[in-house]
């Protein structure tokens, strides 16, 4: 995660549950709020439906939003550059008897070992373009052969965002919170043909990515068993 990244879901993290709920600047009204709630819950049944066992590794956890789902599927890691949302995760995980170890690490970070399964929401739409491939083969090198990659992330709709946010511009977007202070960050809107192409491109098989009406990519695909380099200890 880049700089602008981390302080960025550093100082939102008290009120990114908002975006999920649809509070506040989120609310768009009663017939988009029931939409996004109807597509959320889709994306819910689809992670809780994958073929997820053993170690499981979810990049950019956030406040743990994802993680209550994955973490009775077999031991799940959960990590993110910023402490801050982490703690929010902690507390979600317990206040549902859920358990996982959670630790600050940033997506980037090279693999200390190969697990059965990795997951990222809404993180690939904050990887540049030009750096789609390289992490996409980091996600590659954390899985054992025949390991599973899934993801969540966002489509373009602008009942998606804040109200008060611009529509993104050049693959940036410009972010307000509640206080008023403003970042400016990547989020790109990848397509499904794109990002079919570049996990076949990075190693990956069987790769499936589907979308809900509006709001979210769903996507999945097996490691073909080619690892990059590790470092390992």
């Amino acid at each position: 995660m880049t700089d602008p990244l981390r302080d960025y879901y550093a100082a939102r993290a008290p009120e990114y549950d908002d975006w999920y709920l649809r509070r506040g600047r989120y609310a768009h009204g009663p017939a988009a709020d029931a939409a996004w709630k109807v597509e959320l819950e889709q994306a819910r049944q689809w992670l809780d439906g994958l073929p997820w066992h053993g170690e499981i590794v979810e990049l950019a956890a956030g406040t743990g939003w994802w993680s209550v789902v994955l973490a009775d599927k077999g031991a799940l890691s959960l990590y993110d550059a910023a402490t801050e949302p982490l703690e929010l995760a902690r507390r979600r995980l317990a206040g549902l008897d859920l358990s996982a170890t959670i630790e600050v690490r940033d997506a980037w970070a090279a693999p200390d070992r190969r697990v059965d399964g990795v997951f990222c929401g809404f993180w690939l739409s904050h990887v540049p373009r030009t750096q789609l491939g390289q992490f996409l083969r980091l996600c590659q090198s954390w899985l054992k052969p025949g390991g599973m990659f899934a993801f969540i992330d966002s489509r373009p709709d602008s009942g998606s965002s804040a109200r008060d946010h611009p529509a993104p511009a050049d693959d940036l977007s410009l972010r307000r919170l509640n206080d008023g202070r403003e970042f400016t960050i990547p989020k790109i809107y990848y397509e499904q043909a794109e990002l079919g192409h570049v996990l076949a491109t990075a190693g990956f098989v069987d790769a499936v990515v589907n979308t809900t009406t509006r709001f979210f990519l769903l996507g999945q695909a097996r490691s073909a068993g080619a690892l990059g380099p590790r470092k390992v200890g």
